[in-house]
């Protein structure tokens, strides 16, 4: 069996989305447990043989402090997800709270695998191919040094080949061009970082890579700091909701704009089911001993349901025991890049 934990409370919707979505699961994963995490009375009336209720006092909003969610909110549905994985009852927790909480919180309680010096968060933007692009961090550290950028590479390719079953993942540097030149002095030693991963056998390291590949699919990683990686992401999230509108506006147009419409409509709605990013909803919070998932705060049914999907499938395949694996095989590394500092 696999359990996982669930913050109910966390994001824009609550129960009212976060219970649907566990019933759903529990329904299509016959081999799965889940926690559920949250104020007696928004729970009490959920009842399902593989589901465990576990009553918590109070919950993280999204405008709260991260002070309050961390040191005063000691009894938050966000904290007590986390709690079970950290006491062995839960192989992940998911959430969809307040992100800088969620990372403040899971890092104190479960804390960071050895070699790892920063969680990063990890998600998924659809692309061009069909499939999806990974990229992290999307957020947790703004100010990146080369070493840093070296442990999401290599944290980040023991996620993708969970996820995409490819044992050797391509990793790209992003950067303002392709060539080794290009980019400020942290993306320059960084490339040096990855191309020495590279020769030992640690990453299957393409180089630079710039914006557009995250959404041609050049690669199956992309590295960045979470400030461009953050930024990527919300660009991407602005361009399915413009082509949604573009859609729903081409219908409300005149008679032969509707007829256009109508006739490219199958090949449209493909399109935009392609890039709908509830497919790719669950970030995860890489480098921790133990497994968070970072669902959107404004995520429906659907898009919680895939959250708890990535969760399930992470921990299925052991995701943390291939981080720790991945990372021994690149200490030697690490740990040079440590003394160079």
């Amino acid at each position: 069996m696999i359990t996982i934990a669930v913050d109910c409370m966390g994001g824009d919707h609550g129960p009212q989305v976060t219970l649907p979505a566990c019933r759903q699961f529990l329904d299509t994963h016959t081999d799965a447990r889940l926690i559920l995490v949250g104020l007696a009375d928004a729970l009490g009336g959920f009842s399902h043989p593989r589901a465990q209720i576990v009553v918590a006092s109070e919950v993280v909003t999204m405008e709260d402090p991260l002070e309050v969610a961390l040191r005063r909110k000691k009894d938050s549905s966000m904290r007590v997800a986390i709690q079970q994985v950290k006491d062995d009852k839960a192989q992940a927790a998911v959430s969809a709270g307040n992100t800088a909480a969620l990372m403040a919180i899971s890092r104190y309680i479960l804390k960071t695998i050895d070699g790892i010096e920063r969680p990063a968060i990890a998600g998924q933007i659809p692309n061009a191919t069909g499939g999806a692009t990974t990229v992290l961090d999307l957020g947790a550290n703004v100010d990146c040094t080369a070493e840093h950028l070296l442990q999401f590479a290599v944290m980040g390719s023991a996620l993708v080949s969970v996820l995409n079953s490819k044992e050797s993942p391509s990793v790209g540097l992003l950067n303002i061009g392709e060539e080794i030149i290009k980019g400020n002095e942290v993306i320059k030693r960084a490339g040096e970082l990855l191309r020495s991963a590279a020769k030992a056998g640690d990453l299957n390291f393409f180089g630079n890579v710039e914006g557009n590949d995250i959404f041609k699919g050049s690669v199956d990683l992309v590295v960045c700091d979470g400030f461009v990686g953050n930024v990527a992401l919300k660009t991407s999230e602005g361009l399915a909701t413009m082509f949604g509108s573009f859609l729903k506006a081409e219908f409300s147009r005149s008679i032969f704009t509707k007829l256009a419409a109508i006739a490219a409509y199958s090949v449209l709605n493909a399109f935009k089911s392609r890039f709908d990013h509830r497919r790719y909803n669950g970030a995860a919070l890489l480098g921790l001993r133990g497994l968070v998932f970072k669902s959107h705060g404004s995520a429906d049914m659907m898009g919680f349901g895939y959250a708890l999907n990535r969760a399930y499938d992470s921990a299925r395949n052991n995701l943390i025991d291939r981080v720790k694996a991945r990372i021994a095989h690149a200490a030697p590394l690490l740990a040079a890049t440590d003394v160079a500092q």
